[in-house]
């Protein structure tokens, strides 16, 4: 009975410590950079706002999609090792970020920081499957789990006194900061944990793969989640030039976007146990109904400020603009909507695994991301482009009011992201319908 007490306290191998302390390092320099990547790239690289799009949108579709192929090696090499060499290229690529500024070379430092990255999803979660017990592993990744938000929450709460203090550029100086203090702890501290051996071939992945866009039941609510990742995706997209332009410079973005982690961490648990006698499918449904009030939301701020001018009394404490008020609203719904539809997704999509397939194939659980962020960036650039043009782009010698003529339309953006979150949802709902009855009649038979 001690012995069970003890498996059930709080207490884990330095190892675990030692992986949640290094993933909080890496998310804070992950999150720092992600929320100012496409300020980054159009502000101090000079891409436009389509070529920002389609840049920022391979990056982070190839950061979503490698990582199953990148585990594979990691399995080969074993955890130290590699999170040596992950955390290295993480140093490197984020520091010459800061330092070479010319597109060729911002795209290769970009690559390299894209594979640094991919390292860390299999070596970190593997090092915590490795050092917790069956009886301690939920407890271990659901500290596992608050580590994550609470670094990616401090790395976007940091990072707006870097840009305006001394400069955006200098983000990625933090960035590589923290993934170098990760990489002392791994050099010096961290202790090899061997692998069983019985990783993956890199082929065995693949097969996976071509097994997945083979399963049509699979592939085709992958397809549908990205619809509603794709509006996800755009707390880093578009949100932050959209604010920025409109608000100035002075706006902090990035504390907008930590409305979402916090909501989840708030709520996730809440609407897992509320709804676990329900069925994956129409859990998920219930966050894509909520979706598209998101976007609308965000939509409605332009209106918003014609109503009641440019404050907002907030219980008489403080004020904020009508556009910081709104975004908050869609950005909190959002979260909200992650809550119903993340963990009941992974849950379906590890069903659907043949047995003794489940790891390889949760390698792909985020692959509806390499979607979303590939359509979404890019679709991102377009809109920006056409509703809340860069300012440096608009002709010299305007007025105020010829100045804001150019973003009166800006709200029509999310419009666009209100009917992809509502033709999300009523995709699901008849993929609902029609696998209900296939299952159905296979009972029958």
């Amino acid at each position: 009975m001690e012995t069970k007490q003890h498996q059930e306290s709080w207490r884990f191998p330095k190892e675990f410590w030692l992986a949640n302390l290094m993933e909080l390092c890496e998310r804070a320099a992950y999150y720092g950079f992600f929320i100012v990547l496409t300020l980054y790239l159009t502000d101090i690289v000079g891409f436009d706002d389509k070529a920002t799009g389609v840049v920022a949108g391979v990056f982070f579709a190839l950061l979503y999609f490698f990582p199953p192929f990148v585990g594979a090696i990691s399995d080969k090499i074993g955890f130290k090792k590699g999170l040596i060499l992950a955390f290295s290229l993480l140093t490197i690529g984020y520091f010459f970020l800061g330092v070479f500024h010319s597109k060729v070379l911002v795209i290769v430092f970009l690559f390299v920081v894209l594979i640094g990255g991919s390292f860390i999803k299999p070596l970190i979660t593997g090092t915590v499957a490795k050092t917790t017990s069956e009886v301690n592993k939920a407890r271990g990744f659901s500290l596992f789990y608050w580590v994550v938000n609470i670094g990616a929450f401090g790395g976007k709460t940091v990072v707006p006194s870097i840009r305006q203090g001394i400069g955006l550029e200098y983000v990625n100086f933090f960035s590589s900061g923290m993934a170098f203090l990760a990489l002392i702890l791994a050099i010096f501290l961290f202790k090899p944990i061997d692998s069983e051996n019985n990783g993956k071939k890199i082929s065995d992945v693949m097969d996976a793969l071509i097994r997945i866009f083979k399963t049509p039941r699979l592939i085709i609510l992958t397809l549908i989640v990205a619809g509603f990742w794709i509006i996800q995706h755009q707390l880093y997209a578009t949100m932050p030039k959209y604010v920025i332009r409109l608000l100035g410079e002075s706006a902090k973005p990035e504390w907008l976007a930590n409305v979402n982690p916090l909501v989840v961490v708030i709520f996730v648990v809440i609407v897992t146990q509320l709804t676990k006698k329900y069925k994956a499918v129409t859990v998920m449904f219930v966050g894509m109904f909520i979706m598209p009030l998101s976007a609308l939301a965000m939509a409605f701020s332009q209106s918003l400020e014609a109503i009641t001018g440019d404050s907002i009394s907030i219980l008489g404490m403080f004020s904020l603009h009508p556009l910081t008020v709104m975004m908050i609203i869609g950005i909190a719904i959002q979260g909200l909507a992650e809550c119903f539809i993340s963990p009941r997704f992974l849950e379906y999509f590890s069903l659907q695994a043949p047995k003794g397939e489940e790891g390889v194939y949760m390698g792909f659980s985020h692959l509806h991301s390499f979607f979303s962020a590939l359509l979404g960036f890019i679709m991102s650039g377009f809109l920006l482009d056409k509703y809340c043009p860069d300012p440096k782009t608009l002709p010299a010698g305007l007025t105020e009011a010829q100045r804001a003529a150019y973003y009166a339309d800006a709200h029509l953006i999310w419009y666009y992201f209100v009917a992809i979150a509502i033709a999300a949802a009523l995709a699901l709902y008849i993929f609902k319908i029609v696998t209900e009855r296939i299952d159905r009649k296979k009972q029958v038979i």
